[in-house]
């Protein structure tokens, strides 16, 4: 498994030739699930605020030819990337989309759900979580801010995915910003959703993200691969690169599961999923 740190702009055709590149050197280690960062056909929003201020990222069709080089450079290999997905037939309409591709087509499709700040200015909103089968085994995914919330992960676990690709473009702090992003307060929280969301759930995560500046935005990196005992074991900082792990995926999350099964012993009628508490 590979979680790949890396900067993604708006130039699609410069993005699809730094993706081979990326996809070859995975592929020489050994790679059998590599993921990329949100956004990385076209880039990411230039401002959370005020997204609509900048150039918007460029819209791709899930069944046109930027996911389809994708899909052919995969090969045998999951390639998991993220797209300004085309939604309906309006020019801007777009979604924050991750799909999983392999040599023989699109696995699966995940439209990021949990909109931050003043992102549905620029995207609509994805209404649902479902895992997917792979050769590699079953695989949910989320987009950055998804992962903020369990009930995401959960419900992916639930549906039987052993491991979730989480794809970012997660920046840091724009209000609180630090000198070093080691002690920036959203790097932080990078880490600690990843880490929770692994434990929990008993599975692994395989997390990227975006680094370098875009607008105003600068990004975190930090992609990572967490087991699931919610331990790192692999991890590129803040520098761009591949964050590689090697794992006996369905024996371990099994081994995870054996006397403490998270899922199993959940207490359901207990929880009141759907109620809010007002303060």
């Amino acid at each position: 498994m590979a979680a790949v740190a890396a900067h993604f702009g708006r130039d699609v055709e410069r993005s699809l030739a730094k993706i081979a590149g990326i996809v070859a050197h995975a592929r020489e280690r050994g790679v059998d699930l590599l993921v990329l960062p949100d956004a990385t056909i076209g880039g990411y929003l230039h401002d959370l605020y005020h997204p609509e201020g900048g150039p918007l990222p460029p819209v791709v069709g899930l069944d046109g030819p930027e996911v389809a080089a994708v899909a052919a450079l995969a090969r045998d290999m999951v390639v998991c990337v993220g797209i300004a997905e085309r939604a309906g037939p309006g020019a801007g309409a777009r979604y924050n989309t991750a799909v999983a591709v392999h040599g023989d087509g699109v696995l699966g499709v995940h439209r990021k759900v949990h909109l931050p700040l003043a992102e549905n200015e620029a995207y609509r909103a994805g209404d649902g979580f479902a895992a997917f089968d792979t050769p590699l085994g079953r695989l949910g995914m989320l987009i950055d801010f998804d992962k903020t919330f369990p009930e995401s992960a959960r419900t992916l676990a639930l549906d039987g995915a052993v491991v979730l690709a989480c794809l970012s473009a997660w920046p840091a702090s724009v209000t609180d910003r630090s000198d070093r992003i080691r002690n920036d307060r959203q790097a932080h929280l990078f880490d600690l959703y990843d880490c929770a969301r692994a434990a929990e759930n008993q599975l692994y995560v395989v997390s990227s993200n975006q680094t370098g500046v875009l607008g105003g935005l600068r990004f975190l990196g930090q992609a990572k691969v967490v087991d699931p005992a919610g331990e790192i074991v692999a991890k590129t900082w803040a520098k761009g690169g591949l964050a590689v792990a090697t794992a006996d995926v369905h024996g371990d999350v099994a081994r995870a599961r054996r006397s403490m099964h998270h899922l199993r012993d959940r207490a359901v009628g207990a929880y009141a999923l759907g109620a809010y508490a007002r303060t």
